[in-house]
């Protein structure tokens, strides 16, 4: 057990999905860990998300600060708008979490206390997929020939493969908890990303200032991978992975991976052109000229 509990501010921003909100809130209702403070980002088109948080806040006796933003102003914005919010009021550490998820009682406190004891700066758990034995990530790593971020493990059943305690260059800020020395030195997320790539870029520039990230196996987290965006077909996903993908190859690699990754991106690009319909490709299109904007 720690002598000193340090101060955690909770950050998650919500976009319609109400329906998680209860499971959520129960998991954090139950922590063994208490000394949090959970910051909601609220970025629905109306008041009824974040007034089921508050509700559930309240009932659950969970410390909560809320902002509403009406209106959706992008993952990347509201996690920032969360993290400034937390080391304003003296947080040592920022737990940026997905709403879609459902953990222990101990997730929190083994995480902290692992963190603490070793002096780690970034830590993160195994992420199974909801109610199953299947990995949704064991951590990930930044391909820069690729320019991607895939996930270890994904889909596969959980046998123990990933049972190591050990660092890796990239996961999804799905549950992640950092140092506040992290942001003091690295700065906030990129919020021209709006969604999807944001925390590639983060983690991505992290790792050049020397942070690693420490997968803990030990913690295991449920995720009810979300469907909010209409999956990897929609317009929503096309555009925005589409052109934050480029967008985080231009900024971030170094050129001779740029002569690979971007050849790579768009012979791929092609093949997916030839199976969408019109307003896909027009929204492929338009988002490979908007990337060259940006």
């Amino acid at each position: 057990m720690l002598n000193n509990e340090p101060k955690i501010g909770l950050v998650t921003v919500l976009y319609n999905s109400i329906e998680v909100l209860e499971d959520f809130f129960q998991s954090l209702a139950k922590q063994s860990y208490k000394n949090f403070i959970l910051y909601v980002i609220d970025n629905s088109p109306n008041d009824d998300v974040i007034n089921e948080a508050m509700r559930l806040s309240n009932k659950l006796n969970i410390n909560s600060i809320f902002i509403n933003n009406n209106a959706n102003l992008g993952v990347a914005k509201g996690n920032n708008q969360g993290i400034q919010e937390s080391l304003k009021n003296d947080c040592d550490y920022v737990l940026l979490l997905n709403n879609d998820i459902e953990f222990g009682e101990n997730t929190l406190k083994d995480l902290v206390e692992y963190t603490v004891t070793n002096d780690e700066s970034i830590i993160v758990p195994k992420i199974h997929y909801h109610n199953t034995n299947k990995i949704w990530t064991a951590g990930g790593h930044i391909s820069k020939l690729k320019g991607t971020t895939p996930h270890r493990g994904d889909l596969e059943v959980d046998i123990g493969q990933y049972e190591n305690i050990e660092e890796i260059n990239y996961a999804p800020t799905c549950f992640m908890l950092l140092d506040k020395k992290v942001f003091e030195k690295v700065g906030l997320m990129d919020e021209k990303y709006f969604v999807y790539y944001d925390d590639s870029d983060f983690l991505y520039r992290s790792n050049k200032l020397g942070f690693k990230i420490v997968y803990f196996p030990k913690a295991v987290v449920g995720h009810k991978v979300s469907v909010s965006t209409g999956g990897s077909e929609s317009l929503f996903f096309i555009y925005y992975v589409t052109r934050n993908r480029i967008y985080f190859i231009r900024k971030n690699l170094p050129f001779i991976y740029k002569l690979i990754s971007l050849p790579y991106f768009f012979l791929t690009r092609m093949v997916k052109y030839k199976s969408y319909n019109q307003e896909q490709r027009k929204t492929l299109i338009k988002a490979i000229k908007d990337s060259f904007k940006m």
